[in-house]
């Protein structure tokens, strides 16, 4: 029995967990809309400080702001800025010679009376190194030294004691969102450079393309135009494909022969026939540069069956070979 959405969700109005829940998001996603109206020159100016910087982003915090902090270097190091995370109790002993001249300094701190953050603070500070502060309140010690103010809206946190880190933390991780993607926008970071940062999981095989899987060489099954049908069935099983591409005398792929051709024509006389009378004239070929799951979606796209290998074509000649199978083995989806 299906049971609808409403009848599923009714009676829950009144939850009172429901409640709290909603109020929750509501509450942090006012202070989203506020931080967003209120961006300024300050959020360029950071930007400028980071983009022009030779070296990386060092990024630091505390408690709370140190998690948002760990998050957002890794958001920047992935997107093309080199980013790392020192901890700011660390760095009193010992990991301030992580930061160099050629660093900016991002500090979070919703206080900006973090006191583990004022060695930090005075390092920038003495070596005239760029210093930009997340922070809750402009004249406070962190936003008063700092380079580039990033100020957090003045919203209340969401826990009902307005104690715990909630509304606060949001509001950082999107701005520091806001800029790891503003900087991509900047620098032109294309889905290839993307890629070179994530080669595991479900982004790197999303990204793997054509070139990376196919088979070149003699690996490929191939033959001239004028190549006897006895021949082409050789080459078709030697290179276990279960197709052999088809060749004009400038080298060009004018055709294929799969087994679908080789029912179809099925006879006593099919050896005595020449690849030319019996290959599919014009097949369906893929660019080396195309994404993998481009090329899958586009044999699994030709019918019931679907077919289920490609000849990579670069300027009319086939370079290379791809399969379903290759795209499945990769991860592709």
């Amino acid at each position: 029995m299906t049971i609808s959405k409403e009848a599923a969700t009714q009676g829950l109005d009144d939850d009172p967990d429901l409640a709290v829940a909603r109020k929750v998001l509501k509450t942090e996603a006012a202070a989203l809309l506020t931080l967003r109206d209120d961006l300024d020159e300050e959020f360029v100016k950071a930007l400028d400080f980071i983009f022009q910087a030779k070296g990386r982003v060092i990024v630091s915090g505390m408690g709370k702001s140190g998690h948002i902090g760990n998050k957002i270097a890794a958001t920047l190091a992935s997107t093309g800025t080199p980013a790392q995370f020192v901890h700011p109790a660390e760095a009193s002993h010992g990991d301030l010679g992580m930061i160099t001249r050629n660093d900016v300094v991002l500090c979070l701190s919703n206080s900006g009376e973090t006191k583990e953050l004022s060695d930090i603070i005075a390092y920038t500070r003495r070596f005239k190194i760029p210093l930009i502060a997340l922070v809750g309140k402009a004249d406070s010690t962190l936003g008063r030294r700092a380079d580039a103010l990033l100020l957090l809206p003045d919203a209340p946190e969401a826990c009902p004691m307005g104690l715990a880190p909630t509304t606060s933390t949001t509001a950082s991780l999107a701005l520091g969102d806001a800029l790891a993607v503003a900087l991509l926008s900047r620098r032109g970071f294309s889905a290839e450079q993307f890629r070179v940062f994530h080669p595991g999981g479900k982004l790197g095989s999303a990204l793997i393309k054509v070139v990376d899987l196919m088979h070149t060489g003699d690996a490929m099954p191939l033959v001239g135009d004028t190549t006897p049908m006895s021949d082409a069935l050789i080459e078709m099983s030697s290179k276990s494909f279960g197709c052999v591409g088809i060749l004009d005398s400038d080298s060009h792929l004018v055709g294929i022969i799969t087994d679908g051709d080789l029912r179809r024509h099925m006879g006593r006389d099919l050896l005595e026939k020449s690849v030319s009378e019996v290959m599919t004239r014009n097949p369906q070929t893929i660019r080396p540069d195309a994404l993998a799951g481009e090329a899958l979606a586009q044999m699994n796209s030709t019918g019931f069956n679907g077919i289920t290998c490609l000849f990579v074509v670069e300027n009319g000649t086939a370079i290379g070979i791809i399969s379903v199978h290759d795209c499945l083995r990769s991860g592709v989806i």
